[in-house]
């Protein structure tokens, strides 16, 4: 009997493996690696436990609980370039933590994709985004974290030192993942005109290749009204059929895990998605690090909101143009 119990346990083991693997994303489009030297930048001042470096097999394991197929892997070197740390050969570093994120890559070069991070602002910038560009672990496309470089939307100076990086980006054939939400810390302004900023300023810099907005066009905050207005703008503009919206794409990474939120804000992010079409939208997880759940348990946090079934299997079975 005992033998007939444990068969019928293996028996179900088995099914159930196979579902989750099914009812998963197949990409995670938002991942991250971190560096020894990047996690060293991000820990806290003993007694605090610091931050642990997240390596390309860290990432697979957590891929592998989830049954995803594939991670697109965002380097965060900008983070030597912030304006709000003090790094000594900040850009130095951020090279060498590309060069160490394509290393991890390589490891695994079918299941993992390497994107250069940069700050778009800085004078090593183009230099930077050729050199990733030749580098076959980093080519297929650019992070750039508007909120950590400390853009300021309302700067003319700064929009085209972005509009530029745009234009080198959409020049080497690069996807560009863009973390729009401008800086909390820094009270950079955001909102509606900024996202129309955006749309008539820096997008037509790139109209060849894939734009992904990252969070939606937030950045994690509870009740970002600002970053609703952001991403209405951009909604509007994709169901209109702005031609400048005709390779951008979401990404809803964190979006359900987004602290207090609220049916009326769960609704509308569900009424957005809609609107812009479950086709544009990514899946993603961010980094797995600082109390952030690994893909899986974003996965289920993302399928509580008011969505059916089937657009969850439709952005479950979503893959990127620039994966294709």
């Amino acid at each position: 009997m005992r033998r007939v119990l444990t068969v019928i346990a293996a028996l179900i083991t088995s099914v159930g493996a196979p579902a989750l693997a099914q009812d998963a994303p197949r990409i995670d489009h938002h991942q991250h690696l971190f560096g020894p030297a990047v996690a060293a930048l991000l820990s806290p001042p003993p007694p605090a436990a610091p931050v642990s470096p997240i390596t390309s097999r860290d990432v697979i394991a957590h891929l592998d609980e989830a049954g995803i197929e594939r991670a697109v892997v965002l380097s965060t070197a900008y983070i030597f370039e912030q304006p709000t740390r003090s790094v000594d050969d900040a850009a130095a570093k951020l090279s060498a933590e590309n060069d160490w994120t394509a290393q991890q890559v390589a490891q695994f070069p079918n299941r993992l994709i390497g994107f250069c991070g940069l700050n778009p602002l800085t004078e090593s910038a183009l230099a930077e985004l050729a050199r990733c560009a030749s580098n076959p672990y980093l080519r297929r496309g650019l992070k750039l974290h508007l909120g950590n470089s400390g853009f300021d939307y309302r700067n003319p100076q700064q929009v085209e030192r972005v509009r530029r990086v745009f234009r080198a980006a959409n020049d080497q054939r690069m996807a560009i993942v863009v973390h729009m939400r401008a800086s909390y810390n820094l009270k950079r302004s955001y909102g509606r005109d900024e996202a129309l900023i955006f749309l008539n300023d820096v997008m037509p810099a790139a109209p060849d290749v894939v734009i992904q907005v990252a969070h939606l066009g937030g950045g994690g905050g509870p009740n970002d009204q600002a970053s609703y207005e952001a991403l209405e703008v951009l909604s509007n503009a994709v169901a209109a059929g702005d031609p400048r919206t005709r390779r951008l794409y979401f990404d809803v990474t964190g979006i359900g895990l987004l602290p207090n939120m609220t049916a009326e804000e769960a609704a509308m992010f569900a009424a957005r998605i809609r609107q812009v079409g479950v086709g544009r939208i990514l899946f993603g997880s961010d980094a797995t690090s600082s109390g952030n759940p690994p893909p899986r348990e974003q996965w289920l946090a993302f399928r509580k909101l008011p969505l059916t079934d089937e657009e969850f299997r439709s952005i479950a079975t979503n893959v990127a143009p620039y994966l294709r």
